[in-house]
């Protein structure tokens, strides 16, 4: 496995890419992970890992020209995600939705060559299965039992000689 690329950050605002040895910009860093390709930017004043930042730059621009990916309502409920309880939690289940997304998307462009309704359905139920794994994850998380968490019921009491006339009907009605 190659290693990770690494890009610094100078004072001057510029991005050296160190495995073409020359600057290049938030352009071709998109492009990079366009490419997936494996990076890490590092700010060369006190060698900081701000690949985050970089990356929330790209998504601004983009979110700038042409049509956003993110509405003012998402990005506002985002927002009051930030510092919850659930801060963790949902970034988890974003990355795993995300995920989730990214992969059925590759498997369909592989299966295009099949017959379109049986690579949507085998999808279709594939997506079932993970969404329920995922919800069923962030349920727990939250502090629900799911499924098969809940406790047994305790089993039903039978009725004892007590409870019983020599009819069989409860006395105590």
């Amino acid at each position: 496995m190659k290693d990770q690329r690494i890009i610094k950050k100078y004072p001057n605002r510029r991005l050296y890419d160190t495995e073409v040895s020359r600057y290049i910009t938030l352009a071709d860093v998109r492009d990079l992970v366009m490419s997936c390709a494996s990076f890490k930017v590092i700010d060369t004043a006190n060698d900081q890992d701000i690949t985050r930042s970089i990356l929330l730059q790209i998504m601004l621009d983009e979110e700038s020209g042409g049509e956003p990916l993110f509405t003012a309502t998402m990005l506002s409920q985002i927002i009051r995600f930030y510092g919850g309880t659930l801060q963790g939690m949902f970034a988890r289940y974003l990355e795993s939705s995300l995920d989730l997304f990214s992969k059925q998307h590759q498997e369909l462009a592989r299966s295009w060559g099949e017959t379109p309704f049986d690579a949507m359905s085998r999808m279709t139920r594939k997506n079932v299965q993970l969404w329920t794994e995922i919800q069923g994850e962030f349920m727990r998380a939250a502090g629900f039992a799911v499924g098969g968490d809940r406790p047994k019921k305790a089993e039903a009491k039978q009725p004892g000689p007590r409870d019983n006339d020599a009819t069989g009907h409860d006395e105590s009605m």
